[in-house]
This record gives structure tokens, sequence and C-alpha cells, in this order.
């Protein structure tokens, strides 16, 4: 039996008291998922994903990182994850290595272990040779590979990402992908939204479906897409009436 990571049971967010940004949630992320959350804009991926990372407060449900409460254990979540949103909101005033250095003081990562990961991630990602350079002189795809870094300086046993590929070149790309893979066979667990469908159906051994705030599919994979391409079945989903 496979050990749960991320439990989001019965989750409901509303941002008015009138409508509900997310209705009624539940799924199970586990050890080597690499999990594909996918839906329109708007549809609530955003807010369940800060919701897990413990920056959007919710009353109704409850998410549980490692068996451990996002409510009633914050702290103890939030070291076991990492979280990178949409559009990476870093120190522009620090520089890279500054940055990555700060990250890892907050971790408590030993300066040795730190160094060896740093010299890893960023030669993998070719910004090594922007450290010394303010954070606010990269370009947004320089500053979602020092915000890839920073997340994995201490390993963390549950990734979540918003949109990770947007604004990164191939290789980047590429690259993130393998980082997937082996936090994975380590049994870490990646849970990610994205609108790149073709990516979350070569990569994702899971996917969810959210629309208007519900979860209309979830499971494995190749079960979620059947005989059709998962591109076809998200606009067959986007085109029902529930």
């Amino acid at each position: 039996m496979r050990t749960p990571v991320l439990e989001i049971s019965h989750y409901t967010k509303s941002y008015d008291g009138k409508r509900n940004a997310v209705n009624d949630l539940s799924l199970t992320v586990c050890e080597g998922d690499i999990y594909g959350f996918i839906g329109q804009n708007g549809a609530g991926k955003t807010t369940t994903l800060r919701a897990c990372a413990g920056v959007l407060d919710f009353r109704e449900g409850d998410i549980r990182i490692g068996g451990c409460s996002v409510k009633k254990e914050p702290v103890r979540c939030k070291q076991m994850t990492a979280y990178i949103p949409d559009n990476p909101d870093l120190y522009d005033f620090l520089t890279g290595i500054q940055y990555l250095n700060f990250v890892a003081d907050i971790y408590g990562v030993d300066k040795a272990l730190r160094k060896e990961r740093i010299e890893r991630y960023c030669g993998m990602f070719r910004i090594e040779g922007d450290l010394g350079s303010l954070v606010g002189s990269y370009s947004h795809g320089m500053k979602q590979k020092l915000a890839v870094t920073a997340a994995l300086l201490h390993e963390p046993k549950l990734l979540l990402l918003d949109e990770p590929f947007v604004g990164l070149d191939p290789e980047a790309a590429y690259r993130l992908k393998e980082v997937f893979r082996e936090l994975c066979e380590n049994g870490s667990a990646i849970f990610f939204s994205t609108h790149v469908l073709d990516v979350a159906e070569k990569l994702c051994g899971r996917i969810a479906i959210i629309k208007d705030g519900r979860l209309v599919a979830d499971g494995a994979t190749d079960e979620v897409r059947g005989d059709e391409s998962l591109e076809q079945v998200f606009l067959e989903v986007l085109g029902s009436e529930g």
C-alpha cells in the first residue's frame, strides 16, 4: 500500500461568502506520484495549491501533509513542502546566491549540503554564472530557475508548483522533468497545475481535472484518458454540463 503525502479532504473555499472558488474537493497524492492538476483559468487550481502550501487560510475541510494538518501544524507542514507560484515573487535586492543561502538558512540546510545542491541545480539550469547578480536583474525564466533551485535545497517531501514550465526554455523544462522523476523515485511527491496538456499526459502518472471549483475527474492518467487523448477528454469535460 502506497503512503499518502498530500491528503485533501472536503476542501471548500469562498472568497466572498457567496460563491465557492473550490467546492468539496478531495484527493490524495502518494509517495512517488507526479500528479497533474488541470482546469481552465479560474477553475480553482491556484486556490487549492495555495491552501496546500499554507499561504491561504480556509475553514471547511482539511489538508494534511505527511499526516500533519495544515491548519493545526502549519510549520511542520511547511518543513516538508516547497511551493513555487506561477510568478515567483523573489527578493530583487538580493543576489542569486544570497537568496539561495537565505532559503537554505530557513530550512536549516547545512553549508556543505547546500553548496553541493546549489552547484548541482544551478549548473543543471545554467544559472551558476548569474548568482552574483541581483535577482531584480533576472529575466522571468531565470527567476523561475532560481525559485526551483531554492525549492530543492531541503529535498521536500511534497513539491507544489503552479504552471512550473511557463517561462522555461526547452532544456530547462527537460531538466525539471528529470528532477521530478528523481524526487519521486526517492519517495517524494509532485502536485502541479499546468495548461500544457501534452506535458501532463506524458509526465504524470495521475491526473485530476477541476471545473468550476469541483473535481470532475481523478485517477491514473491512462484511466482518465481512456482511448482518447488527454486534450480530447479535457475539452469534453469543459463542454459537458456536469
